[in-house]
């Protein structure tokens, strides 16, 4: 493969101070860097800037912009507010279930945790409004790989029919049959 890694994800934020302090105080992420300039290094537009990037851990670089001249930001409004998210992955359930308990000691609404079978999720905003989860895994290597060998059968089938595949419906029984 070409590609080694990911070297950062970029977003836009409404305000950089602020997002760096909520992914300094909710998820311990460090501010790694910063660059700010009149114009836009690539295009030479006239577009002043902040641009930060914080320690996502593991060698990954979250970044953000704020873009105090654009309007404000928006989101896509076909898209439903649950499909676009940034995931991180923390050690285990109990770090899963201390980033709850220390995001809503600092008011943030936050869902779950949500059962996957092989992985539990909590669900938050950011300022932004960038939806955030945190996963902790709870599967083996075998039910990983089971989970490898249905994909491309489900891909196949759902471009035939747009119909959910159930091959892989065993992830969600207990979270449905919970509520």
């Amino acid at each position: 493969m070409l590609v080694e890694k990911i070297h950062h994800v970029a977003y836009r934020c409404r305000d950089a101070k602020e997002t760096v302090d909520f992914y300094r105080d909710i998820l311990d992420m460090e501010l790694v860097g910063a660059i700010a300039e009149d114009k836009v290094p690539s295009t030479k537009a006239p577009d002043p800037y902040m641009h930060i990037f914080l320690d996502a851990g593991a060698g990954n670089i979250l970044a953000f912009f704020e873009l105090p001249n654009s309007p404000p930001q928006g989101r896509d409004p076909n898209t439903p507010e649950w499909v676009q998210h940034i995931a991180f992955q923390v050690g285990d359930v109990a770090a899963l279930e201390a980033v709850k308990a220390k995001a809503e000691a600092a008011g943030v609404d936050v869902i779950g945790p949500t059962d996957h079978d092989i992985f539990k999720s909590i669900y938050f905003f950011d300022p932004s409004g960038h939806r955030l989860e945190l996963a902790a895994w709870t599967t083996t290597p075998e039910v990983l790989a089971r989970l490898k060998s249905v994909a491309p059968a489900m891909i196949e089938e759902w471009a035939r029919t747009k119909k959910p595949p159930r091959h892989a419906a065993w992830l969600h029984e207990k979270e449905f049959s919970a509520h």
